[in-house]
C-alpha cells in the first residue's frame, strides 16, 4: 500500500522527462522513459493490488498532503484504494503498458516521437489520480487532465486543420459535461458538506431523503457529467471525429480507458444515484438510445476506426443500461472485457492501417486474409467478443449478464422490458456490422497493395489481448466480483423464480446475435449485390446517409448551437459596446465643430446671436412662469 503513490508518480516523471527533451531526444530514449515508466506503474499496481488482497481487502486510504484550504474546505491529496479503484487501476497500467508497447512500434520514426509520448503519459498519470483520488475535488482534477491530454492526442498532427477541428470539439463537448459535474460538485458540497466519496456514500440515504427535487438535480447532473465523457446522447457527438489522433490513441483514451470514467463515476456514486428512481430509468433509456443509434452508424461507416468507434459508443451505451438497471458488478465487468476485446479491435486495426499504406476506407483494402493470417485471427476473436460469440468469448459472458439483468427489471417496471429488446437489436445490429468489417477488409477485392509488418512490438501486444477477449478471461469474473463487493459494490439480486427467466433472456439475446451474424453473411457474401443497388437508390441512398451521419446530431448542433454562436461571435467581433461609447465623443466633436464655424468676426452675427439667445431664454422663463401657477 505504501508504494501506490508510485504508480501515479512514474508517469508524472516519464511526462517530464520527455517533455523536457521532446526532440533531443533519441527515438530509443524516449520509447524505454515512456513504455518503460507505465510499466513501472504497472508492476507498482500489481503490487498494491496482491498486498490488498492479502490484507483481506479492506480499503484502504494513502494521505499524501493537503491540496489547499479555503474557508473549512481542505481536500487531500490522499489515494484510496479498494476493489472499484483496484479494478481499474488494473486495468489502465496493464492495458495502458500493452498499447504502450504497440505505440512504441506503430509511431516509430515520427518525427514528434517524445511529444507523443509524453502526452500519453501524461494521460496514464491524470487516469490514475481519477480513479484513485479519494475525493471528488482530486477525482475531478484527473478528470479535466484526462480531458487534456484527449484534446491534444485528437489535435497530435496539428497540421492537418480538420484534425485541429475534431481535437476542438472533443473538448467543447466534453466540457460541456464537465460544467454538468461542476455543478453536482457544488450540490453535493452544499448538501453534505464535504467532497470526500467515502463520507457522501455512506450518508447519501439520510442526507439526500430530505428534498427529493434537489437529489434529482443532483443525480441528474452527476450523470450528465459522465454522459460527456462516455460519449452518450446528447454528447456524443465528438467521440467519432475523435479518430483523427494516432491508432494507439483510439485505443487507449478513446476504447479502454476515458470514456469509460463516466461509468466509473456513476458506480462509485451508486449511493446519491439510487436515490433517485427516475434519475437511474433516465441513464438506462440514455444507454439504450445510444447504443442503437451508434449500431445504425457503424452499419454504414467506411472508415475502419470510425466503425470501431460507434462500436464503442454502443458498448458504453450497455454498461449505462447496466447501472441504470442497479447491476453495477455487471456493467463493471463488461468495461473490463470491452477494454481487452476494444483494444485489440484498435490495434489490430492500426496494424491493418500500417499494411496498407495509411489507407482507412475498408473498401480500399480487401485481400488480407492471404497476406495475415495472424491480424485475422486478432480480428475475429475481437469481433467475436464485440458481438458476444457464446462460450468463446468473453464479451459473452459480460453482454448479456446486462441484458439478464435489464429483464428481471422488466418484470416489474414496463419501461426495462422495452430497453431489453432495445439492447437485443442492438446486438443483432453488433453482428452485422461486426462481419462486414471483417469480411470486407480481409476477404474483400484487394484494392491497396499490401506492405509487410513485423516486429514482437507489434505482435506481442496483439496476442496478450486476444487471449484476454477469449472465454478463458472468463476466470477473472469472480476474483472481480469478489473484490467488487468487498468495495460494497452492490451485486445485482435475483429472485429465485425469476433466475431460470433471467437465463432464457440471456439466450434469447445470444441466439438473436447469432441470427444478425447469419444475416451479415447472407447481406455481404450472397447477395452484396442486391445490398449496394438498394444503396443507390434514392431512398436506401437517403436511409445510408442519415445513418452515416449518426441521425443527424451533427447538423442539427450546427445550426442550433454553432451557428448562432458564430453570429454572436462575429457581431461582438466589431465591439459594439465600444462603438457605442463612441457616440459621446462624437457628439461632443460635432458641438466642437458647430461652435467653432460660429466664429468669424461678424459683429452683426454676434449682436443677432445674442439677441437670439435672449428671445429664447424670455421664453423658456415665461414657459416656466405659467407652468408654475
Amino acid at each position: 500500500m505504501s508504494y501506490l503513490y508510485l504508480t501515479v508518480l512514474f508517469p508524472l516523471i516519464g511526462f517530464i522527462l520527455l517533455a523536457a527533451g521532446r526532440n533531443k531526444l533519441p527515438e530509443n530514449i524516449a520509447a524505454i522513459i515512456g513504455v518503460g515508466s507505465v510499466g513501472l506503474s504497472a508492476l507498482f499496481a500489481l503490487i498494491a493490488g496482491i498486498s490488498f488482497v492479502n490484507n483481506g481487502s479492506v480499503a484502504q486510504v494513502q494521505y499524501l498532503w493537503t491540496w489547499f484550504s479555503v474557508g473549512g474546505f481542505a481536500p487531500g491529496m490522499s489515494l484510496h484504494l479498494d476493489g472499484l479503484s483496484l479494478l481499474m487501476m488494473g486495468m489502465v497500467t496493464g492495458v495502458g503498458f500493452l498499447i504502450h508497447i504497440f505505440a512504441s512500434w506503430y509511431m516509430h520514426a515520427d518525427e514528434d516521437f517524445a511529444r507523443f509520448f509524453s502526452y500519453f503519459n501524461l494521460f496514464v498519470a491524470s487516469m490514475l489520480l481519477l480513479v484513485l483520488g479519494d475525493n471528488l475535488a482530486l477525482l475531478f482534477l484527473g478528470w479535466e487532465g484526462v480531458g487534456l491530454c484527449s484534446y491534444l492526442l485528437i489535435g497530435y498532427y496539428y497540421q492537418k486543420p480538420e484534425n485541429g477541428f475534431a481535437a476542438i470539439k472533443a473538448f467543447t463537448v466534453t466540457r460541456i459535461g464537465d460544467v454538468f459535474l461542476l455543478i453536482a460538485l457544488f450540490l453535493l458540497y452544499q448538501q453534505f458538506g464535504t467532497l470526500h466519496i467515502g463520507t457522501i456514500v455512506a450518508n447519501a440515504s439520510q442526507v439526500l431523503a430530505g428534498d427529493h427535487s434537489l437529489a434529482i438535480w443532483t443525480s441528474l447532473m452527476l450523470f450528465l457529467g459522465a454522459a460527456g465523457k462516455s460519449a452518450q446522447i446528447p454528447l456524443q457527438t465528438w467521440l467519432a471525429d475523435a479518430m483523427a489522433g494516432p491508432t494507439p490513441v483510439s485505443a487507449l483514451i478513446h476504447a479502454a480507458t476515458m470514456v469509460t470514467a463516466g461509468i466509473y463515476l456513476c458506480c462509485r456514486m451508486f449511493a446519491v444515484l439510487e436515490m433517485t428512481p427516475e434519475v437511474m430509468m433516465f441513464i438506462s433509456i440514455t444507454g439504450a438510445v445510444t447504443l442503437i443509434v451508434a449500431g445504425f452508424a457503424a452499419l454504414v461507416q467506411t472508415d475502419i476506426k470510425r466503425i470501431l468507434a460507434y462500436s464503442t459508443m454502443s458498448q458504453l451505451g450497455y454498461m449505462f443500461m447496466a447501472v441504470g438497471a442497479e447491476a453495477y458488478q455487471a456493467g463493471l465487468f463488461h468495461m473490463l472485457s470491452h477494454a481487452f476485446f476494444k483494444a485489440l479491435l484498435f490495434l489490430s486495426s492500426g496494424a491493418v492501417i500500417m499494411a496498407y499504406h495509411h489507407e482507412q476506407n475498408i473498401f480500399k483494402m480487401g485481400g488480407l486474409f492471404k497476406h495475415n493470417k495472424f491480424l485475422f485471427a486478432c480480428f475475429a476473436i475481437g469481433g467475436g467478443a464485440l458481438a458476444a460469440i457464446p462460450f468463446l468469448t468473453i464479451g459473452f459472458f459480460s453482454k448479456d449478464a446486462i441484458l439478464g439483468a435489464v429483464w428481471v427489471q422488466g418484470q416489474s417496471i414496463a419501461v426495462y422490458d422495452c430497453l431489453y429488446w432495445t439492447g437485443v437489436a442492438g446486438a443483432f445490429l453488433t453482428s452485422i456490422y461486426t462481419f462486414r468489417l471483417i469480411w470486407v477488409v480481409f476477404f474483400g477485392q484487394e484494392k491497396t497493395p499490401y506492405h509487410e509488418i513485423k516486429g514482437a512490438t507489434y505482435w506481442a501486444p496483439l496476442a496478450v489481448l486476444a487471449v484476454l477477449s477469449t472465454g478463458l478471461a472468463y476466470f477473472l469474473k469472480a476474483p472481480v466480483e469478489s473484490i467488487l463487493n468487498a468495495a460494497k459494490i452492490p451485486a445485482f439480486a435475483v429472485e429465485e423464480h425469476l433466475v431460470h427467466g433471467m437465463h432464457s433472456a440471456e439466450y434469447t439475446a445470444v441466439g438473436i446475435a447469432l441470427v444478425g451474424l447469419v444475416v451479415g453473411v447472407i447481406l455481404f457474401v450472397f447477395a452484396y449485390n442486391a445490398v449496394k443497388g438498394f444503396a443507390q437508390t434514392s431512398f436506401g441512398a437517403g436511409l445510408v446517409n442519415i445513418c452515416r451521419n449518426a441521425l443527424g446530431f451533427d447538423a442539427l448542433y450546427n445550426i442550433v448551437f454553432v451557428k448562432p454562436y458564430l453570429l454572436i461571435a462575429k457581431i461582438l467581433g466589431r465591439d459594439p459596446i465600444d462603438s457605442l461609447w463612441l457616440v459621446l465623443p462624437a457628439i461632443v466633436k460635432s458641438g466642437h465643430s458647430f461652435t467653432s464655424s460660429r466664429q468669424t468676426g461678424s459683429l452683426r452675427e454676434y449682436a443677432s446671436s445674442m439677441s437670439l439667445g435672449v428671445v429664447v431664454l424670455l421664453m423658456i422663463l415665461i414657459v416656466i412662469q405659467v407652468v408654475g401657477k
